[in-house]
């Protein structure tokens, strides 16, 4: 089973407002982000929100629910992403063969760029797959089971981001003409709508 994981558990400072419960395409971005999860070969879906002391949190909670995901609480409000997907990994089932990991403020989440990962980490036999622009790396990030140990391990001083720079010469990169933007502020956000 390819589970999904969307990491809702930032407290959306710069942006001013829950990014989970923005709105486009007559969707919440949460909703945006499991469906194209669900779309992209995820059976199974987890929302890691923050600690239920946070109204906000709450609200998600309750999207999620609706959406028909599992939630995973990451407790500490001012803790690191990297916390947050060790929550959600915790929550997946024990047939969990993968999970694709995606932050919530990716409205452009693509199903069929999943599905090439799911593809090229079955044809190559890599632990990681990823897209790739320009040298940079893109979301979502599709972890094989056997890197969750590696990502649930203590002092890693950039997240994930020390996994897969670990696992360099393993990964399958998926060439894509462009990665999907992360929204932070409300600029991001009018000029993605801008541009939609």
């Amino acid at each position: 089973m390819i589970c999904g994981i969307v990491l809702s558990a930032g407290r959306s400072r710069r942006m001013g407002e829950p990014k989970a419960l923005l709105r486009a395409g007559g969707e919440t971005f949460l909703a945006r982000a499991v469906r194209a999860l669900r779309e992209g070969g995820c059976d199974h879906v987890v929302v890691v929100t923050g600690p239920d002391s946070d109204p906000h949190a709450r609200a998600v909670q309750d999207e999620a629910r609706a959406l028909g995901a599992s939630v995973a609480v990451n407790p500490h409000a001012n803790s690191q992403q990297a916390d947050s997907l060790r929550a959600g990994l915790m929550a997946l089932p024990d047939d969990a063969k993968a999970a694709a990991v995606s932050p919530v403020d990716i409205p452009d989440l693509s199903p069929a760029l999943l599905r090439e990962l799911v593809r090229a980490a079955r044809r190559t036999g890599a632990p990681i797959a990823l897209p790739l622009h320009e040298g940079k790396h893109g979301h979502p990030v599709l972890f094989a089971r056997r890197m969750f140990a590696e990502l649930c391990a203590p002092g890693l001083p950039d997240g994930a981001r020390t996994v897969i720079h670990a696992h360099a010469a393993e990964l399958a990169e998926v060439p894509v003409d462009a990665l999907a933007p992360d929204l932070d502020t409300p600029d991001d956000l009018r000029r993605w709508r801008e541009r939609a």
